[in-house]
């Protein structure tokens, strides 16, 4: 599977974004979706994630702002982001892990500005 991100652009301190991640394929086998952001000069690091079971885990930085969900019926995969602080500015991309994969989007850059 492929996937591809969108939603990303400027948006002020306190305003809501929401970010797509489409996939070429079927996402219902698929054991973990997941968004991750990279700052600059920064390794990756995990903002949210969805189980097959639909069990959701979240970065402490994001909770209760943050809110990761999919939609089977369009092979797609949503962060929705609230609150959005400065902080938040970084590149996001969204990942699938399967006992045979581990695909990444191409990353959509949110800048959060004060």
């Amino acid at each position: 599977v492929q996937l591809q991100a969108s939603g990303g652009g400027l948006v002020q301190d306190g305003e809501s974004r929401r970010l797509s991640c489409a996939a070429s394929g079927s996402i219902v086998g698929i054991n973990l979706l997941a968004w991750h952001r990279q700052f600059p000069g920064k390794e990756r690091g995990l903002v949210a994630a969805i189980s097959r079971g639909g069990n959701t885990a979240y970065a402490d930085s994001v909770k209760g702002r943050f809110t990761i969900s999919r939609d089977a019926t369009r092979n797609t995969i949503y962060l929705q982001m609230n609150s959005l602080k400065p902080e938040d500015t970084a590149v996001y991309y969204c990942n699938a892990v399967t006992d045979s994969y581990n695909v990444w989007g191409q990353g959509t850059q949110v800048t959060v500005s004060s």
